[in-house]
């Protein structure tokens, strides 16, 4: 058997594998002296089939699953062996004139190959590193929260601005009938909320849908509808009110700070306001290192210039799936998944020039510290070391689990080495003027 390459540009080749009766033959007598043994053909014993016979009735199958698997296992060790970096699979050209009724065969595979190129950390244009802060406003709205949801609810006879407002939402042709509370902040505009202020329990009040609310999210919680359904919805609602009640908000004391935090550590409102601040920074925090993730990915994808096997990979992504796509679908499909790609190569460079890599010991202990997390919102705060190992076992003999995970410590990885490696531009925010500059 002979294998050989020729490049036919930076980007692609072809591997040309010969294979001659030699390289198969010992392989095909064995499995059909094995079909021989248990073979049962009516007029012989078992095992004494004349092996002109078996021949004729399995050889050209037999020879056909051997080739094929000597093509296979000898292309994927050529591959390994000489290194070749390749994207997709092989592709075999088709050979019009090829014959199985023949004792020698060649056979050709395209390939393409991944580019080669440098990764420039040094950013020309500098990209924004956000330091999300906690401000007071933000810390008066959680003291609110904090007091609203320890409070007392009381009836009232009538509605006003600062009520909540519990009924049922009711339009036939929709099939909406669907009980909930509202809270009379969030209503929009002063036409709706005069509605609302004054209304006592049975009044039934004639609503509109479109900018009813604040936003999408709580008129698709109060009517119950999709996600799909509540975009851009614009009807007529019938809501009969059941309830009206005021929230007597919880006092700022010894007592709510107890409720909150169990340890004791809370015992004023400034302490109280500290550790509010403390809390959402953390959480600001893994927003800020996802924006910022992102932000390196967009820029590394726009200025590490290098190029593709395009022609090579739409031809792979044709036949790669399930279902075979035409060349249109296979050429629409590449341009969805070319950023993508482009990434994939950018990030399996970095972490190859940078030394940058994972085994399954840090596997192990990065799923732990996920389980801990979650183990500590439900209140078990010190879990034993042996009941974390068994959970981190389960949880990374599931493979797309394992996948996920790995991808998350990679990603981390890669943000802590991008901290160090590129200059960023600081720029301290509050969560509310981050959310408008990143995704606004």
């Amino acid at each position: 058997m002979n294998i050989t390459k020729e490049n036919v540009d930076a980007l692609n080749a072809v591997v040309k594998v010969d294979i001659v009766a030699e390289d198969y033959q010992t392989k095909v007598t064995e499995v059909l002296q094995d079909y021989r043994k248990k073979a049962n053909i009516p007029g012989f014993r078992k095992g004494h089939v004349p092996m002109g016979m078996v021949k004729k009735q399995y050889g050209k199958s037999v020879m056909i699953d051997e080739v094929n698997k000597l093509l296979q296992e000898s292309l994927n060790k050529f591959l390994t062996e000489e290194k070749l970096d390749i994207l997709g699979n092989p592709l075999p050209r088709v050979q019009d004139d090829f014959s199985w009724d023949t004792e020698s065969f060649t056979f050709e595979f395209e390939l393409g190959l991944a580019p080669e190129f440098t990764v420039d950390l040094s950013a020309k244009k500098k990209i924004t590193q956000y330091n999300i802060v906690a401000d007071d406003e933000l810390i008066d709205k959680e003291v609110e929260n904090l007091q609203v949801r320890y409070g007392k609810m009381n009836s009232v006879d009538a509605a006003a601005e600062t009520s909540n407002v519990t009924g049922t939402f009711v339009n036939e042709e929709k099939e909406i009938n669907k009980k909930s509370t509202i809270a009379l902040k969030d209503i929009k505009g002063k036409v709706n909320l005069k509605k609302f202020v004054g209304a006592k329990v049975g009044d039934v009040l004639e609503l509109k849908t479109k900018n009813l609310f604040n936003d999408e999210h709580k008129l698709q919680n109060a009517l119950g509808v999709s996600h799909d359904d509540v975009h851009g919805l614009d009807i007529k609602v019938s809501f009969t009110i059941e309830e009206i009640t005021e929230t007597e908000l919880a006092d700022l004391d010894q007592e709510l700070f107890d409720k909150l935090f169990t340890d004791g550590s809370v015992k004023s409102v400034t302490e109280l306001r500290a550790r509010i601040k403390e809390d959402a920074e953390k959480q600001f925090q893994a927003q800020a290192d996802q924006q910022l993730l992102n932000a390196v990915t967009e820029y590394l994808v726009e200025n590490t210039k290098f190029d593709l096997p395009a022609e090579f990979l739409q031809k792979w992504l044709a036949t790669a799936g399930e279902k075979p796509m035409t060349a249109e679908e296979a050429a629409a499909e590449y341009a969805k998944s070319e950023k993508g790609l482009r990434y994939q190569l950018i990030e399996g460079k970095v972490m190859k020039d940078n030394d940058i890599k994972i085994d399954y010991a840090e596997l192990v202990e990065y799923a732990k510290g996920f389980i801990r997390s979650q183990m500590a919102q439900f209140g078990n705060t010190n879990p034993e070391e042996k009941e974390l190992d068994d959970i981190a076992g389960r949880i990374l003999s599931n493979q797309d689990e394992a996948k996920r995970l790995q991808e998350q410590l990679i990603s981390h990885k890669l943000l802590t080495f991008y901290k160090e490696n590129i200059t960023f531009k600081t720029k301290e925010v509050s969560y509310e003027g981050f959310i408008k500059e990143v995704y606004k």
